[in-house]
C-alpha cells in the first residue's frame, strides 16, 4: 500500500506511470485543498479535480487541468455579459463579511461568478455543481470526493486533505490575495512577501487522509512544496504522522532550476532556498529523495537518481520505479 500527497501537476504526472508500479487498489491519493475556491457559489477543487479527471481518463493533458475537448459556452457567455456590463475588471473577491458567511468549507476563498476569472468548461462545471450540491445536502468533502471518484471509475482512492476550510493566501507588498488570483489571474507576477494557510490552525486532517498517512508509506511527488504540500503540513497531526511514516520525496528542482510553476518564488518568500537543498530543508521528515541525474545536490539522506522529466507515461513510469527503489532504501 502507498499514499501519494498530491497538488498542482507534478504529482499527477507521476501518477500517470505509478499505477504500473504500485497496485491501484492499494493506492490512496491525498489531494491539496488549499487552492480551492468558491466561484459563483460553486466549490472548485482544482488539485483534486486534476486527479479525478486523470484517473477517469478524461484529463486535458495539454493544460493538465480541466476535461479534454470540453466546451465552454457558459464561461464564454459569462465573459460576454461582464464585458457588456463593464464588469470585466479582474477577479472579484467577495467582501470580508461574505468570506465567512454561508457554507463553512468555502471560507476565505469566495469569488463572484461575474467575469469568471478561472476557465471552467461545461462538463467541468457539472462536477462543481454536483460537488456543491452534495455538500449542501450534508455530505462531507471526503464523502463527496469519493462519490465523484466512483463516477469517474477511479481505480485509486482519492481523498481531500481536510473536510475543513484552509485557504492559501499570498501576501504581496500591495495587498493579500488568494493563490488562485495570484497564479491564474496574474500569472504569478506579483512579488511575494509571505504565504498564509488561513484556517490551518483550526482545521483537522480528514480521517481518511490521516489514516492513509499513518498506515502506508508516503510519496510526495514533485509538487510545489509551499502551496501544494504546505497546506497539508499546516494541519495538526500531519507532520507527526509523516515523522513516523516512511516518506520519499521527488524534488521539483534540478539543483536550483525548477521544472515549472512558481515554486522557486514561493519558497524564497517563505524562507527556503529555491533549490533541491531547500526542499530537503522543508521536508525534514523525508527519509529518502528521488533526484534528477543532473542534480548533484549532496543530501544527508538516501538518494535515488533518474531522469525526472515527465513528458509521457513512459517517463512517469521510470520515475515511479525510482520512487519504489527509494522506498526500499529509506
Amino acid at each position: 500500500m502507498v499514499t501519494f500527497l498530491s497538488g498542482g501537476t507534478g504529482t499527477p504526472k507521476l501518477l500517470d506511470g505509478a499505477l504500473s508500479v504500485f497496485s491501484p487498489a492499494e493506492t490512496t491519493v491525498v489531494g491539496n485543498t488549499g487552492d480551492d475556491v468558491e466561484l459563483g457559489g460553486l466549490l472548485v477543487c482544482p488539485d483534486i479535480d486534476t486527479v479525478l479527471f486523470q484517473q477517469g481518463g478524461v484529463l486535458n493533458r495539454e493544460t493538465w487541468w480541466g476535461i479534454a475537448d470540453d466546451t465552454a459556452e457558459t464561461h464564454d457567455e459569462l465573459q460576454r455579459l461582464a464585458e457588456s456590463a463593464g464588469l470585466a475588471d479582474g477577479p472579484r473577491y467577495l467582501p470580508d463579511e461574505r468570506q465567512t458567511a454561508g457554507r463553512k468549507i468555502a471560507r476565505w476563498r469566495r469569488f463572484s461568478g461575474v467575469a469568471e476569472f478561472m476557465h471552467l468548461g461545461d462538463r467541468d462545471r457539472a462536477v462543481h455543481v454536483t460537488r456543491t450540491g452534495l455538500l449542501d445536502e450534508g455530505y462531507t468533502l471526503t464523502e463527496t470526493t469519493r462519490i465523484l471518484a466512483d463516477a469517474f471509475d477511479s481505480p485509486v482512492d482519492i481523498v481531500p486533505m481536510s473536510d475543513d476550510p484552509v485557504a492559501s493566501i499570498v501576501r504581496t507588498p500591495e495587498r493579500e490575495m488568494h493563490f488562485q488570483e495570484f497564479w491564474v489571474a496574474h500569472g504569478g507576477d506579483p512579488d511575494i512577501v509571505d504565504v498564509e494557510f488561513r484556517g490551518g490552525d483550526d482545521a483537522e486532517p480528514s480521517s481518511a487522509a490521516l489514516s492513509a498517512l499513518t498506515d502506508d508509506p508516503v510519496v510526495i511527488g514533485p509538487s510545489n512544496p509551499v502551496t501544494s504540500i504546505g497546506p497539508m503540513l499546516a494541519l495538526d497531526g500531519v507532520r507527526t504522522a509523516l515523522e513516523s511514516a516512511t516518506v520519499v520525496a521527488v524534488s521539483p528542482f534540478v539543483e536550483d532550476r525548477v521544472f515549472s510553476g512558481p515554486a522557486g518564488k514561493l519558497m524564497a518568500a517563505v524562507g527556503y532556498d529555491p533549490s533541491t537543498a531547500g526542499v530537503a530543508e522543508a521536508y525534514p521528515f523525508a527519509d529518502a529523495f528521488v533526484l534528477d541525474d543532473d542534480d548533484d545536490t549532496d543530501l544527508d539522506r538516501p538518494v535515488v537518481r533518474t531522469d525526472t522529466k515527465m513528458n509521457d507515461t513512459d517517463d512517469s513510469e521510470r520515475v515511479a520505479h525510482a520512487v519504489s527503489q527509494a522506498l526500499e532504501v529509506a
